[in-house]
């Protein structure tokens, strides 16, 4: 009788541990993503969400574990090549709470410089990219426009745009809405509806408990540096099995 193994994650993390002085932020983390899965990180403030999909980018480099991302073998204490860095870089794209975009540069050019500088396209490959992808974030007629002009909303959907442009094969999101009003916020969640809705591999870090719900295939719970909980979030929002997310989600709720 032949068994058929199971896929590699897209996303692999092996015992990921990350301390600034004397405070652990991560403890020994393991996580595994499927490939075209939204993966939604939830839990209270100094969990160490947000460190997590830092590290996962090396935009924080974590002390010990190991990261798998797309197959490619991270093994952090043996030390990381500039090559293993710019591959992974290329294949993460990464979306922050501010939008980063550059103030001076209209939002074209926010969007195409990374594929010049990064991608080593030319300025028309470089530039039909961008015009496309901004008609998908609903932003088609704002190309000419410098940031500070638009909504956090719009400025939000165009560091989308711009983590896409790069082609990247999953999408990290850190709180993404936080620094929006709710109806703005709900812009930003239309177009991490529809990426989801394509296949993207997204990893959320979201106090968005509906979104969390209704479109992630994973909820993970952490607390003090550690998952707590993680599976299917119907679930885990209908009947949680550790005290600390009860009182999370009974708090998140109670707002």
């Amino acid at each position: 009788m032949s068994t058929t193994a199971s896929p590699m994650p897209k996303v692999r993390l092996r015992q990921v541990t990350k301390a600034f002085g004397d405070h652990v932020v991560l403890d020994s983390v393991d996580l595994d993503v499927a490939a075209g899965s939204v993966t939604a990180l939830i839990g209270p403030s100094g969990a160490g969400k947000s460190t997590l999909l830092r590290c996962i980018n090396l935009l924080e480099r974590p002390d010990t574990g190991e990261i798998v991302v797309n197959g490619e073998v991270l093994r952090v204490q043996e030390g990381i090549t500039a090559r293993e860095l710019a591959q992974l870089r290329r294949s993460v794209g990464m979306v922050f709470q501010s939008f980063n975009l550059f103030p001076h540069l209209s939002v074209l050019r926010n969007i195409t410089l990374p594929q010049e500088r990064i991608l080593g396209r030319s300025k028309e490959e470089a530039r039909d990219r961008a015009h496309a992808l901004l008609e998908r974030v609903g932003l088609s007629g704002k190309a000419a426009a410098f940031p500070g002009r638009l909504s956090g909303g719009q400025q939000q959907r165009i560091a989308i745009a711009r983590a896409l442009a790069l082609d990247p094969e999953v999408m990290l999101f850190d709180e993404p809405t936080s620094a929006l009003d709710p109806e703005l916020g709900l812009e930003v969640l239309a177009v991490m509806r529809e990426l989801a809705a394509d296949g993207m591999t997204m990893i959320v870090v979201t106090h968005e408990m509906q979104f969390a719900q209704d479109v992630s295939d994973q909820l993970v719970v952490m607390a003090d540096g550690r998952i707590i909980e993680s599976g299917d979030p119907a679930l885990i929002m209908r009947d949680p099995q550790h005290e600390r997310t009860r009182q999370f989600l009974s708090a998140v709720r109670d707002r």
